[in-house]
């Protein structure tokens, strides 16, 4: 089989296509977006090797924010510079942002819409098995040992049952796989780019996040709801490691409580809404910044609100990935550095179990709490709550894309046609 590196790199038009592709088949949080992407990027077309996409997947987890999204920035970026990254981030969010703003637009007129969430149970059904895959595809490729098997299995206990702080897991896996490092300096590729530009991308960058909203604050003032919307989440920025579940009680507490922009009800339909559809399940900031905007002002300053929140949230993931993007190779040819990436792509593995899990029973069951007994923490779902659709469902997608090896698409198209099949029964 032709290795990786010896495909030719796509013209920007096939490339676009695929991050099309991956835009609008983005769904189930992370763990799917970056199986898709793995599937796409490394199985299909060929345009990044194994260790490469697993380096990528490392960095991004170090950093704040959606950690899918900005890979694929990183990859758009590696085939095609500055235009590939903008393009192949941009179309990461786009359609899923579109989708959320129409959806938060029905939601403010009218409430929850019962047909969407029946076809979007199927998608959630289908995602549980992408989800599986993904985590096959990769653990078999990423846990090379037995220490790599034990970082995973305790960064799964530490998030799942402990509920550990997302960075401490990856700082902990970072410092030990440092700390076992061995072996001499590796040649990797030189860093292009020196301490200047690097400084100049992170000040344009900056430039471009703030400038807008130090603009919008002197044109509105401090007080007024669209200004307050872009410096939360543009605080928010810095703190979402971990993605959306990291950080939803942070943010829910603020936008509820402090801020009183929507009701507690309204922010979990919110982050519902966000889980079904493609994109980066931070996009629940955009359906916050909506809400935020019509319950002050009405429909304008809703879609104010709602661009304004993008703009925060998601201008920041370009200045990380810009700024550090050109070193991540070198870094690889570090040793010690090499160590702790390594470290970190293997508690990768057990952060993709906990999310795989945590979404299976949540989309199995509609009733699941929290126990917890001391410091530990376990999710229980009541089993006379389980929906049975979604058994049959998940089954049918199973065989599909595990044994006949069906397209995610065609997948994710039968799931949501025998949900809303089913529905009538």
């Amino acid at each position: 089989m032709t290795e990786p590196h010896d495909a030719p790199i796509p013209t920007f038009r096939e490339a676009l296509r695929a991050w099309m592709q991956i835009g609008l088949l983005s769904f189930g949080g992370p763990a799917a977006q970056i199986a898709l992407m793995h599937r796409v990027v490394v199985d299909e077309k060929r345009w990044l090797k194994e260790p490469q996409f697993l380096n990528a997947l490392s960095f991004c987890m170090f950093l704040p924010g959606p950690e899918a999204m900005q890979l694929a920035t990183y990859v758009g970026w590696r085939l095609h510079g500055l235009k590939g990254g903008l393009a192949a981030g941009l179309l990461f969010v786009i359609p899923g942002a579109l989708i959320v703003l129409a959806l938060a637009s029905i939601y403010a007129a009218f409430g929850n819409v019962p047909l969407v969430q029946t076809l979007f149970l199927g998608v959630k059904a289908a995602v549980i098995v992408i989800v599986l895959e993904a985590l096959l595809r990769i653990s078999r490729r990423a846990l090379k040992g037995a220490t790599d098997w034990i970082i995973a299995g305790l960064a799964f206990i530490g998030i799942f049952f402990l509920g550990a702080p997302f960075p401490l897991i990856v700082l902990a896996a970072a410092i030990w796989g440092a700390f076992r490092a061995t072996g001499p300096r590796e040649d990797a590729p030189p860093v292009r780019l020196s301490a200047r530009s690097t400084g100049v991308t992170i000040l344009v960058w900056l430039t471009l996040w703030l400038l807008p909203l130090l603009a919008l604050t002197w044109a509105l003032g401090g007080e007024h709801v669209v200004s307050q919307v872009g410096w939360f989440f543009s605080k928010l920025a810095f703190v979402t490691f971990g993605g959306a579940y990291a950080v939803l009680s942070y943010m829910a507490q603020d936008a509820v409580s402090a801020y009183g922009w929507l009701t507690a009800g309204a922010m979990m339909d919110g982050l519902g809404l966000a889980e079904t559809t493609p994109g980066p399940l931070i996009l629940v900031t955009e359906f916050v910044g909506f809400l935020a905007g019509f319950n002050g002002a009405g429909w304008g300053t809703a879609m104010a609100g709602a661009a304004v929140a993008l703009w925060a949230t998601f201008t920041p993931c370009f200045l990380w990935i810009f700024a550090g993007a050109p070193y991540i190779e070198w870094l690889n040819g570090q040793p010690r550095l090499k160590g702790a990436l390594a470290g970190i792509t293997a508690a990768v593995v057990g952060v993709i179990l906990n999310l795989a899990i945590w979404f299976a029973l949540h989309v199995f069951f509609s009733d699941v709490s929290l126990l917890e007994v001391g410091p530990l923490k376990l999710w229980l779902p009541d089993v006379t709550t389980l929906d049975w659709r979604v058994v049959a469902i998940t089954g049918v997608s199973g065989v599909l894309l595990l044994w006949r090896h069906w397209s995610v698409a065609a997948v994710l198209a039968v799931a949501a046609g025998m949900a809303l099949a089913l529905s009538f029964l």
